[in-house]
């Protein structure tokens, strides 16, 4: 089915539980989704590898440190998302998509998670924004643990925030390793729309990166 994305109707179909996805990269058409279990994370009890949680505390994977920006390139995660790789022959993200979750982003409701090392960025997630709910959309890597490192973050810029719900959609061997696990789709609506009306906050303006994986893992660790 050929699809016109506009950010009103990704909002409206996503506080529906449905979400787009091409037939692929270079396909004009697109199909709504609406999977009979959804797949979920939890944001304070995510399974963090130790070796993971090693990294992030010195803020170094493979050897380099990395840095974490919010929203500052936007654009250059979605594109690395949708290309496709050796070990990521087909992508779902089509031009239709990309130019969609760009418009989302400029309109204040979609954000990225960034990994960089020495300027160049090497990681990153996306996703919607609804209510007390992030959609996670897709995440890249071409460093060792960029895109977990981000996940981590991205938990903990949540739990900061004031969110509820994170969805991830499907579960694949990758979110195995933090805990996913799946929900009815009724249960997840149930759970979005009671939270819809949630007050939070994403950009979390005025916090620094330190100091929100900080706190994060010291609630984790009890401290």
């Amino acid at each position: 089915m050929q699809l016109v994305l506009t950010s009103p109707l990704l909002l409206d179909a996503y506080a529906q539980g449905l979400f787009p996805m091409a037939h692929s990269v270079d396909s004009p058409y697109l199909h709504w989704v609406c999977p009979e279990e959804r797949g979920q994370l939890s944001i304070t009890d995510i399974h963090i590898p130790k070796s993971l949680a090693k990294d992030i505390r010195r803020e170094k994977i493979g050897g380099a440190y990395y840095e974490i920006r919010i929203d500052t390139a936007f654009d250059a995660v979605i594109d690395a998302c949708a290309a496709m790789t050796e070990t990521r022959p087909e992508s779902w993200i089509n031009g239709q998509i990309t130019d969609a979750f760009k418009q989302l982003h400029r309109d204040g409701h979609a954000h990225s998670v960034e990994c960089w090392v020495d300027n160049a960025l090497v990681g990153g997630l996306y996703g919607l924004k609804i209510g007390g709910a992030f959609c996670g959309e897709s995440m890249f890597s071409r460093h060792t643990n960029a895109s977990k490192v981000c996940l981590i973050h991205l938990c903990a810029r949540l739990w900061m925030g004031g969110y509820s719900v994170l969805d991830t959609q499907f579960t694949n061997e990758h979110l195995e390793q933090f805990g996913v696990y799946e929900i009815p789709h009724e249960d997840y609506l149930k759970t979005l729309h009671a939270h819809m009306g949630d007050e939070v906050d994403f950009l979390l303006s005025g916090k620094n990166e330190d100091e929100v994986i900080g706190r994060y893992m010291q609630m984790r660790s009890g401290a």
